[in-house]
């Protein structure tokens, strides 16, 4: 058996749009010309590229599945140039109605080879077990004489698929996917992909889809793995990229060329850029001119509109500032320098005039009753009624700034400060929006678009927080202190744990029963709330999933 040349593939790390078939066939395209031009042999593209990732229902539509796999059998006549062949994501229906997860292999002018996912995914964000028929165990793909296996995503987080491959003559692993990122992610993916060489001794191409979608943010992050599992390849995080890997096979055994890889960001900064990315592809792939907010003079506003000038310039942020009788001075001086700083458009609407007339509107209803949260309701969803009409007017998105702490307890008013498009710190506590403050003003993390130095006044920080919607109003009349209240929050949402194990972590138990007892009761809001950027293992919606009516409590 003579040896085959060595290969060259393009890892096309790109950033499709949900249902964008003809734009993401021309993303295929530019991949193509431009691994092309690089030398490369066969360009290599993401999990369900031609409709992009995860489709859900969508792609149960036979419209949808038509287009897709019209659009692939284009590409592929468009291979008899003899230039690179493509490794392409898509649908495939077969001719027995069964509608699979698949990979294409398109070279030479026709389809060469397709193979079909096996693993689905069936936890946390993923639910492709209703949409998708589970494929065979499959055999490696013929590609200029080299046979390569071709496990999709979640296909290499078991043994099983890797296994079938290399004991069907695969000499190394192609893996596209659409993988979300969290805080840990990078390292389990890289601990799963060094397994599956380690045991195979094949090296591996990891190749990651990277941008937003709906509350989803992929990082991208693709990488090459060597025999033995040492890192031969890194592509940067959160924006589109290539390289070209070069992969030989001699005595059977497939080796790849290691190269300089780039530096992947951790930490503070890796979360700010999956923010940032989340919010900008939300605006952008739904057609959003800009967005708008009100700045507050409060933390939580202030970070919203740092990462929204960050993800689309300050040019395309418009904050304002919606005072009561209640606003101090200290807030309404914050918010002008907080906006000064971004470099934001910045207006001012008093809200004392709507807000005198619904209460005189109420008046007579409201006979003979005290005062209550009511008519600091009545405060909030006047701001929000403003914010939306502006929003219909000049068609910007409102931006809703509440945190994972305040949505978890119900610390926030429907149609009012609920009011938005899009939350970019849905999935951020309360303690991690401090945090990542004071980390931007120190830090503008790669590819960010407002300024250096401080976008979010230290005064903002430091300040005890309040909703200002009464006098001295502060949120410690209410809630446990932040870094309290997070940590059990943490237990209950992300741990599950029980009430006696969060108690035995030094816990009031009087409050960590009211707080089990205000997260199930806001379950409602959160049904009701703007999607968000996830984050976390667990957010809310998409990973956490509780009844509204529930009565369930632990003692």
């Amino acid at each position: 058996m003579s040896t085959p040349q060595p290969l060259r593939i393009a890892i096309a790390q790109r950033n499709p749009v949900l249902g964008d078939i003809d734009g993401n066939l021309e993303i295929a395209r530019l991949a193509r010309q431009e691994a092309a031009e690089a030398g490369a042999h066969l360009v290599a593209l993401s999990e369900l590229f031609i409709i992009g990732y995860p489709p859900e229902d969508l792609v149960l539509k036979p419209a949808l599945q038509d287009a897709a796999m019209a659009a692939v059998k284009a590409l592929a006549a468009e291979t008899n140039d003899g230039g690179p062949g493509i490794l392409i994501g898509t649908p495939w229906r077969e001719e027995n109605g069964a509608l699979y997860n698949s990979v294409a292999l398109l070279d030479d002018g026709v389809i060469q080879g397709l193979r079909h996912k096996v693993d689905l995914p069936n936890y946390g964000v993923f639910d492709e077990k209703r949409i998708f028929a589970a494929g065979p165990m499959p055999g490696p793909l013929n590609f200029r004489g080299h046979r390569i296996g071709v496990p999709i995503c979640e296909d290499i987080w078991q043994e099983d698929v890797c296994e079938c491959l290399e004991e069907t003559g695969a000499s190394f692993f192609i893996v596209p996917n659409g993988s979300p990122w969290s805080a840990q992610k990078a390292d389990t993916r890289m601990q799963v992909a060094v397994a599956r060489v380690t045991e195979t001794g094949m090296p591996l191409i990891y190749i990651n889809q990277v941008g937003g979608q709906d509350e989803l943010v992929f990082d991208g992050a693709s990488f090459a793995l060597d025999t033995g599992g040492a890192l031969a390849a890194q592509l940067p995080a959160w924006r589109e990229a290539m390289t070209i890997v070069e992969v030989s096979v001699a005595d059977d055994q497939a080796t790849i060329v290691s190269q300089e890889p780039a530096l992947l960001e951790e930490g503070h900064a890796a979360l700010w850029q999956a923010c940032v990315l989340g919010l900008r592809d939300y605006v952008e792939k739904n057609g959003f001119p800009g967005v708008v907010l009100g700045l507050s003079g409060g933390i939580d506003s202030a970070i919203c509109a740092a990462l929204a000038v960050d993800a689309l310039g300050p040019e395309h942020v418009h904050c304002i500032m919606l005072p009561y009788r209640y606003t101090s001075k200290e807030s309404v001086s914050d918010a002008a320098t907080c906006a000064q700083a971004l470099g934001v458009r910045y207006d001012t609407i008093a809200i004392e005039p709507p807000v005198t007339g619904f209460l005189e509107t109420l008046e007579a209803m409201f006979a003979g009753t005290n005062e209550d949260t009511t008519e600091e309701n009545l405060q909030s969803r006047t701001r929000g009624t403003i914010l939306m009409a502006i929003s219909n007017k000049f068609g910007a998105m409102v931006v809703t700034t509440g945190n994972k702490s305040e949505v978890s307890v119900g610390y926030s008013t429907l149609y009012g400060d609920m009011n938005g498009g899009f939350n970019p710190i849905k999935d951020l506590y309360k303690t991690e929006v401090y945090a990542l403050s004071r980390f931007r003003n120190t830090t503008r993390p790669e590819g960010c678009l407002g300024p250096e130095g401080t976008v979010i006044p230290q005064n903002i920080i430091e300040k005890a927080p309040t909703a200002e919607l009464r006098e001295n109003q502060t949120d410690q009349d209410s809630l446990p202190p932040y870094d309290k209240l997070d940590d059990i929050l943490r237990g209950f949402v992300e741990e599950e744990a029980s009430l006696a194990e969060i108690v035995a972590r030094g816990h009031d138990h009087a409050t960590v029963t009211r707080v089990q007892r205000l997260l199930y009761l806001a379950e409602y809001k959160r049904r009701q709330a703007a999607p968000g950027v996830k984050v976390s293992e667990r957010n809310f919606g998409r990973d956490r999933r509780y009844p509204i009516t529930n009565r369930f409590r632990e003692n």
